[in-house]
């Protein structure tokens, strides 16, 4: 594994050529099935999520996307999810423990998109919820976070029984620049501000937040190994009793 300091990691996880959550969704399932919507305001783009085939078994999987370019990004809030994003994401945690589908996340967000019209909409609300019920799913519940984690926005799709990590992300309480200006008033101490939040998935891994540093993926790699990776999380979760996994994750976030 390359040396890198945590501002590296930050630049890094920040790539606009960093594989999407689209791409992973299609490389890793097949059959994929997209849903749309959170059957109350809007479908918001920043989010995608269906049903799809892990090696032939039927999962739940949703995720972020950022955009590739200007338009995208502007249609997808830059990866920032609206309140009917996250509402999506929980009508799709609802159905997958209805259906008794293992679930999976791809988390890459700078945060919950911050305007007042999220606020009107009971951003704060469905960030809550999506925590909330994502604890108590009785379904295993896999997390990946593939280039940022930023604050609340990314906890609400991550309080999977296991997290794992890409080696270029990041999983923090805010951005480094937002702890810089906070801290010290001065948000040019962006390096500075990495190194104290021990944003990276070593760090991570250290402190027992994360299960596991998974290797950097590019488009059009073969996904084999992160797919057996993950039908045998799945496989090992799924032998657990339901109350049992429901207890084991809440242990989990309790020790944080």
């Amino acid at each position: 594994m390359v040396n890198k300091t945590a501002y590296d990691r930050v630049k890094a996880a920040r790539r606009p050529d960093k594989i999407g959550t689209s791409e992973l969704i299609h490389g890793l399932t097949t059959d994929f099935f997209e849903l749309h919507g959170d059957r109350l305001e809007a479908d918001d783009q920043a989010i995608i999520g269906g049903v799809g085939l892990l090696k032939g078994k039927p999962i739940t999987v949703f995720g972020i996307q950022k955009g590739k370019d200007t338009d995208e990004n502007i249609a997808r809030h830059f990866g920032s999810p609206t309140p009917e994003g996250y509402r999506k994401a929980l009508r799709l945690m609802k159905q997958a423990e209805k259906f008794h589908r293992p679930i999976l996340s791809l988390v890459n967000t700078p945060g919950a998109w911050p305007d007042v019209e999220s606020e009107y909409h009971g951003q704060g609300s469905a960030v809550a919820q999506n925590i909330l019920q994502g604890m108590q799913l009785k379904v295993p519940y896999v997390t990946i976070i593939v280039g940022e984690g930023g604050s609340g926005g990314a906890l609400a799709l991550a309080t999977g029984d296991r997290v794992w990590m890409f080696e270029d992300s990041i999983y923090s309480v805010l951005s480094p620049e937002g702890y810089a200006s906070i801290m010290w008033k001065d948000s040019s101490k962006v390096q500075e501000a990495a190194e104290e939040l021990k944003l990276t998935p070593e760090a991570l891994l250290k402190d027992g937040i994360i299960d596991k540093i998974i290797h950097e993926y590019k488009s059009g790699d073969d996904l084999t190994p992160l797919i057996d990776m993950l039908d045998d999380a799945f496989s090992h979760l799924a032998e657990l009793p339901a109350d049992e996994l429901v207890e084991r994750r809440v242990q989990r976030y309790r020790n944080f």
